[in-house]
């Protein structure tokens, strides 16, 4: 029973943490959570594709889920006045709009190469 006494205890103290807490705290506490879940399936995505290939793959859908949870994540921590983790999340947007850059630049090229380039408008 002691495993049960502690699993209950521990819910207890868990709902003791969210009476009383604002509305406005619960909505940020909720988009923390957003943006911890979007961070958390582009490692979940960079895992099943790699499964699949039989080697390490960094697929597209990667990069968006690192922007859009990173976005959602530093909108977290600016609210919340962390410095440390704003400059990290800050940091990490750059990189990942870099490879979407990236990501798009190839798409275009390879459409330029398939359909020649008088078809597609230059950059």
């Amino acid at each position: 029973m002691f495993i049960v006494d502690s699993i209950a205890e521990w819910f207890g103290r868990l709902g003791a943490y969210f009476d009383g807490m604002p509305t406005s705290e619960l909505v940020w506490l909720a988009i923390g959570f957003l943006g911890q879940g979007l961070f958390f399936m582009r490692f979940l995505f960079q895992w099943i594709y790699s499964e699949r290939a039989r080697r390490s793959v960094m697929p597209e859908v990667f990069w968006y889920f690192s922007f859009f949870g990173g976005a959602t994540l530093l909108a977290y921590v600016i609210y919340r006045a962390d410095p440390v983790l704003i400059v990290g999340q800050a940091t990490g947007l750059l990189i990942y709009s870099r490879n979407i850059y990236w990501v798009w630049r190839d798409k275009l090229a390879a459409r330029r190469h398939v359909a020649g380039a008088e078809d597609v408008p230059a950059e």
